[in-house]
């Protein structure tokens, strides 16, 4: 049987029990992404070979479609978000991305130069293991719009900042393999892959959803028009934050990331007293906003499980045996056991967490399509070799870690949590 014919009898079957057994998946301690990655390994190689792509041969391709994947997720994060921006729920969110970023890249460096690699990829194994996941971590994020638990926000904003805060240290560590102009002293580096990018990469994205949200907020109140193409106008926004942070040399994860953020801040000044839960599509004109913003991230959400799964099954088949190796399990298990505790307790020990919440911001640091998108760029950048070669093989074993250990304690973990603060 023609193998593409397979490939579809199995991603169709695959597609349609996931989403028959959804409601009773979801009180396991399994997530979908664990099985994406087990269907994938089965198409893989080393059992089937019916998927046989490798990262050192077609790095492009690979992070093209996690490029994607972040993209959507990024976007659909931002629009998750609804608290104002001078919101004190905001502090944490913003300390993980840089402060327990910048300490974790610093612990996972020197974890790498222990392990015998280079400082240049050390800091590439670094960089690329630093982002948490805005792709999988859905469990452990904002339940809706409303959601102000102070865990769930911190999570959930984490995810869509610093998969852009992570840019600079991969920039940083192509630089000091040769694959990348630092400039004298890295001010290169500093202006532009620092200061510049992420500035630019928060201008374009906030502008560019702004604009964007107030003009189709416009033709349907006044014009009766941009009705009933949210996916059209959703599809069209990504593209045009990234495709316009990229020309300019920002950062295009920040620039989406901030335009579905700045969506969604401009239907909460025009509905600052509304839970914008339930918005039927017949809504009056004053609520045109809220539900351009619902339907946008209902059809953004869908889109996001789908990448997920495209992702997921690659990166299955991407795994081997072999990759398993003490040296590689003690990067998975240190930055999880070690370097995220250690990163998230010392960066949040002014911020008003409970006990409760630290410990469990401090272990749900979910890795996985972000980083998979860095390995993959670090690849197509030119990375090669037997030190890259180990990182990618420790990058793939700490994603597949991370997501049977997180995925599997994420469901009664935040099912105990909740049930604990319901009562307050």
């Amino acid at each position: 049987m023609d193998p593409f014919v397979i490939w579809c009898l199995i991603v169709g079957l695959l597609l349609i029990t996931i989403g028959l057994t959804d409601t009773w998946r979801q009180e396991l301690p399994v997530c979908a992404s664990a099985i994406y990655l087990l269907a994938g390994y089965l198409l893989g190689p080393e059992v089937s070979g019916l998927l046989n792509l490798r990262l050192d041969t077609n790095p492009v391709l690979l992070e093209r479609l996690a490029e994607g994947a972040v993209l959507i997720s990024l976007f659909a994060v931002g629009l998750r978000l609804r608290a104002r921006l001078r919101d004190p729920l905001w502090h944490t969110p913003l300390v993980l991305a840089t402060v327990a970023m910048v300490l974790t890249v610093g612990l996972m460096t020197g974890l790498g130069l222990t392990l015998g690699l280079s400082l240049g990829s050390a800091l590439l194994l670094a960089a690329v293991l630093a982002p948490t996941d805005p792709v999988l971590a859905s469990e452990v994020q904002v339940e809706h719009a409303a959601d102000r638990d102070r865990l769930r926000f911190s999570l959930t904003g984490e995810g869509g900042l610093n998969d852009g805060t992570a840019f600079p240290f991969v920039m940083l560590a192509l630089g000091l393999l040769g694959l990348h102009e630092l400039g004298d002293g890295a001010w290169r580096w500093w202006s532009v892959d620092v200061v510049w990018a992420v500035s630019g990469g928060v201008a374009i994205g906030w502008a560019l959803g702004f604009a964007f949200s107030h003009a189709v907020v416009y033709l349907r109140r006044e014009r009766e028009q941009a009705l009933g193409m949210e996916s059209f106008l959703t599809l069209g926004l990504i593209a045009l934050a990234y495709g316009a942070a990229i020309a300019v040399q920002a950062y295009g994860f920040l620039a989406v990331f901030f335009a579905g953020l700045a969506m969604r801040q401009v239907e909460r000044r025009d509905n600052p007293r509304a839970r914008p839960l339930d918005v039927p599509p017949d809504a009056p004109p004053a609520q045109a906003s809220a539900y351009m913003a619902k339907a946008v991230l209902d059809f953004t959400l869908d889109l996001e499980k789908l990448a997920e799964l495209t992702v997921m099954l690659l990166v299955g088949s991407l795994i081997t045996r072999a990759a398993f190796t003490p040296a590689t399990l003690a990067v998975a298990f240190g930055l999880m056991f070690v370097v995220r505790p250690i990163a998230v307790y010392a960066s949040t020990m002014s911020l008003p967490l409970t006990a409760t919440q630290r410990r469990l911001a401090a272990w749900f640091g979910v890795r996985g399509v972000g980083s998979m998108y860095y390995l993959a760029y670090a690849v197509a950048k030119g990375a090669a070799g037997e030190q890259t070669a180990f990182i990618i093989d420790a990058v793939l074993v700490t994603i597949v870690m991370s997501v049977l250990l997180h995925g599997s304690t994420a469901t009664p973990v935040m099912r105990l949590y909740r049930r604990a603060r319901r009562p307050r």
